[in-house]
């Protein structure tokens, strides 16, 4: 077979035509949008259903938290979508504008090395965890492995220069917080990275749309500026929609969980960081601001429930899962949540047990 005709057969091993390409992303597109509507519409039935069943379980009525739901919804959005676009300006300039060569060159050869050196990649780049995906995204179309990536992709939203700023800020270095974040951050992508380099075929950790994208971003043609526009548009179709629907699912939790309930439980050395991992997973707020939400429970919830919440949030909340999902294989996002959940369980534990 020559070299000329390799594209063409690897087209066809997917099934695909020029001409129905389109036409069947935007199936594979709504067939992975589709697991978190149905999320939200069983949200929506239990968010009446709770209402109903259990009226005084809730300090307000249920037009008063659907309309908070509603507001943290927008919130969310709206707070990623800034960081959402220089993600996929960053994963251009990687797609595009920077040869594969030198970034290869620039990576260590070792793994460990090389998988230290990306999980420390988001010190220089201040994007939080939204702006992140994308910009992974572009790695791995540039050749890294996915393992490699995850590292990076755990670690960067974590210790990115606006993160440690804003978590200074609130609660400077009393308990260790600030140094809790960052070092069990760095570690719980290190050992994430690891775990899924020795998975024996890395290409199943992606999802088929993904893999099929980056098919189609090495036959691109055009200048450089046609394929950063095309490149723009193929990023913010795979990345918006789970954005937006990640947003409404965490607004629609919170409408459903009492606040009340988790402030209850806040002195308990166990139970308190039980219950903000597990207010991290809901409440869907971008890192760079998530200090000062979780310092508004600094004086009612242990110090290890704190920084828990803090390793936590940035890495597996709703709307993080949901994003991830555009690229990653749903195994791969459940072996990758136990992990961090596990991980920041044993962290927080430890910290409340020296603090």
């Amino acid at each position: 077979m020559s070299h000329d005709s390799a594209p063409a057969v690897h087209r066809q091993d997917y099934g695909r035509s020029p001409r129905h390409s389109h036409e069947r992303g935007d199936e594979r597109g709504f067939r992975q949008v589709l697991p978190y509507l149905c999320i939200g519409v069983v949200l929506v039935a239990a968010m009446f259903a709770a209402d109903w069943l259990l009226p005084n379980l809730f300090d307000s009525a249920l037009p008063t938290r659907a309309q908070d739901g509603l507001t943290l919804t927008l919130s969310v959005l709206i707070e990623s979508l800034p960081f959402v676009a220089l993600g996929v300006v960053l994963s251009i300039a990687i797609q595009v504008w920077v040869p594969a060569h030198v970034i290869h060159r620039l990576l260590p050869k070792r793994a460990w090395p090389r998988r230290m050196v990306l999980a420390a990649l988001g010190m220089l780049i201040p994007v939080c965890e939204c702006g992140n995906v994308p910009f992974a995204r572009g790695l791995m179309m540039r050749g890294l492995t996915p393992g490699d990536t995850l590292g990076f992709l755990v670690a960067a939203p974590i210790v990115n220069p606006i993160v440690i700023v804003t978590t200074h800020q609130a609660f400077g270095m009393d308990g260790g917080i600030l140094l809790m974040r960052i070092l069990g951050g760095y570690a719980i992508a290190l050992l994430i990275g690891w775990v899924f380099s020795l998975h024996p075929e890395p290409d199943t950790l992606l999802t088929e749309r993904f893999r099929i994208a980056c098919d189609d971003a090495q036959e691109a043609h055009g200048t450089r500026l046609e394929r950063s526009l095309s490149q723009f548009i193929v990023e913010l179709r795979a990345v918006m929609p789970a954005l937006i629907v990640g947003s409404a699912i965490a607004g629609a939790v919170q409408v459903l969980i009492p606040r009340s309930a988790l402030v209850a439980i806040g002195s308990d050395p166990v139970l308190s960081i039980v219950a903000m991992m597990l207010l991290a997973v809901t409440v869907a707020i971008c890192s760079n601001v998530d200090s000062f939400f979780a310092l508004s429970f600094a004086s009612t919830f242990t110090t290890g429930s704190i920084v828990a919440f803090l390793l936590t949030g940035p890495i597996v909340d709703i709307k993080m899962i949901a994003l991830m999902r555009t690229t990653f294989s749903a195994r791969t996002i459940s072996v990758l949540v136990a992990i961090v959940l596990l991980a920041a369980f044993t962290i927080g534990a430890v910290a409340n047990l020296v603090v």
